[in-house]
């Protein structure tokens, strides 16, 4: 499992992609998050998937949030609008906590996993500062990656074994998660290579 972070509920530091019973199958899409040297990276593809039918090829599930003058990105898998509803959240916990990313997804776990009613929303997030980056779950955990790569969704697997390999490439943050993307596209059938990739640099 590794080190945890200091802080309650752990931040905890694990090799991902991690699968939550929140998801409940709804993470037919690959979300990827890189950080390498000052760079840090979330990329996305844009299927949309009710069954087994393609319902859209250029859907966003990348986003940045600019809160206090400080941005964040953030990456999602599962239901658009449960998504949109924890975005609002962490935002809203961002802005009590200004430059404070390892808190307020701390604060957002906690809320996720006791309230009645965020309980029942079906996705999880990947979110960086430039400095952080975590994977947010409905079960409670906010997790670090060991490696600087994570990913997500139903391509995760794919995509995360490809960014490992990439890493010691001469490549950057987001040239690993391209090439990342592109290779989990070629193997899942619910993702494509319709990419939304956001790109955040720490001093």
């Amino acid at each position: 499992m590794g080190r945890p972070f200091c802080m309650e509920p752990c931040v905890a530091q694990i090799a991902p992609p991690y699968k939550s019973q929140a998801t409940k199958g709804h993470d037919m899409t690959t979300i990827i998050g890189v950080r390498k040297g000052d760079e840090v990276v979330i990329a996305g593809d844009g299927q949309v998937s009710v069954g087994q039918t393609v319902m859209k090829g250029t859907a966003t599930k990348v986003r940045r949030l600019t809160v206090g003058g400080s941005d964040v990105i953030c990456g999602f898998a599962g239901s658009t609008a449960d998504a949109f509803t924890l975005l609002e959240r962490l935002e809203k916990k961002l802005e009590a906590t200004p430059g404070q990313l390892a808190r307020a997804s701390v604060e957002l776990a906690k809320d996720w996993r006791t309230d009645k009613y965020l309980q029942k929303l079906e996705a999880m997030l990947i979110v960086t500062d430039g400095k952080d980056l975590f994977v947010i779950t409905g079960a409670g955990d906010v997790l670090e990656p060991e490696h600087d790569v994570t990913a997500i969704g139903s391509g995760g697997n794919y995509a995360l074994a490809a960014g490992r390999a990439l890493m010691d490439m001469d490549f950057t943050a987001e040239e690993i998660a391209r090439r990342a993307m592109a290779i989990a596209a070629d193997i899942c059938v619910y993702t494509n290579g319709n990419l939304t990739v956001e790109t955040i640099k720490h001093d």
